[in-house]
């Protein structure tokens, strides 16, 4: 029989669930005529009667009957088979939520590295800002500041976060600013969901509260490090987000002293998504990359 009579036969086996070749051709998206044609092909081929056709239905013959019951298996196992095909071919990538500014300094100049380890493995990244319990349904891996414990989450530590004052080196230069006391007349920029991390500093390295001239809010963290670099005051950064930059003279620090924030970085998974073995991979690579001893610190 040639090849081409298995889509005859598939279009014999919609017209026989369906009783009706005008039913049949709509599934098939053909014309009544079409289908009759294919239908009419087999029964040639095969040199039986497969349908009684009665003006308004169809009716299987004996033979009929007997090819739709051998047909019907061997039809699902291919559907089955092609569609199993599809789903092992389907590009399904991870979704990691990283904060942006985490995503700008750490993750993109790490991430060529990633790649090359894992070719494999497409990535979908949300940069933004997000709580562990906003953790969502769409994410398998989220970058998360915080203490650590989040009921339902497995949790990897990335590394603890340090903050130090750091400024333009030109405002340096030309500010006057030589101690803690210093900066009350000058512009302190502030992050708005971080407002009292000059007087944590503070209370840390065993200074009192201060009181500047101004303050300059900012809701993003990027935002008040680039306003830090353009001069703009003086700003709390992040030491192992910004080490490039200050690496590079583009910050500088306007004191030594740094103090831990209180809260570390950590790599978050659900527990079910943690044992997959392309997001064990991920959170592996993160907890290797940017492990406690150091590893945020690599450039």
């Amino acid at each position: 029989m040639p090849a081409t009579s298995l889509k005859f036969l598939k279009t014999f086996q919609i017209a026989a669930r369906r009783g009706s070749f005008a039913a049949a051709a709509a599934e098939l998206c053909l014309t009544d005529s079409a289908v009759s044609h294919q239908v009419r092909g087999v029964e040639e081929q095969l040199g039986v009667a497969l349908f009684q056709r009665k003006p308004r239905s169809l009716e299987l013959t004996e033979q009929g009957a007997r090819l739709l019951e051998h047909i019907d298996p061997a039809f699902v196992t291919l559907e089955a088979a092609t569609a199993a095909l599809r789903q092992q071919d389907e590009r399904v990538p991870l979704r990691p939520q990283v904060p942006p500014f985490f995503a700008q300094e750490l993750l993109l100049p790490r991430l060529g590295a990633y790649s090359a380890t894992h070719p494999h493995t497409d990535l979908q990244i949300a940069t933004r800002s997000a709580p562990p319990e906003a953790h969502g349904e769409d994410v398998h891996v989220s970058v998360a500041l915080g203490p650590g414990k989040w009921p339902g989450l497995v949790a990897r530590p990335l590394f603890a976060q340090a903050i130090v004052p750091a400024c333009a080196p030109e405002l340096l230069r030309t500010s006057g600013v030589r101690s803690f006391a210093d900066l009350a007349g000058e512009s302190l920029i502030v992050h708005a969901r971080r407002a009292d991390l000059w007087d944590r500093w503070a209370q840390a390295a065993g200074l009192s509260l201060l009181r500047p001239r101004q303050l300059i809010r900012f809701d993003t963290m990027s935002a008040v490090v680039d306003a830090a670099e353009r001069g703009v005051g003086f700003a709390l950064v992040a030491t192992p987000l910004t080490r490039s930059r200050l690496a590079a003279g583009k910050l500088t620090r306007v004191f030594a002293h740094e103090v831990g924030a209180g809260e570390s970085y950590y790599a978050v998974a659900r527990p079910a998504d943690a044992r997959r073995s392309a997001v064990r991979a991920l959170l592996d690579w993160l907890a290797a990359e940017f492990k406690p001893s150091g590893g945020a610190t690599r450039q």
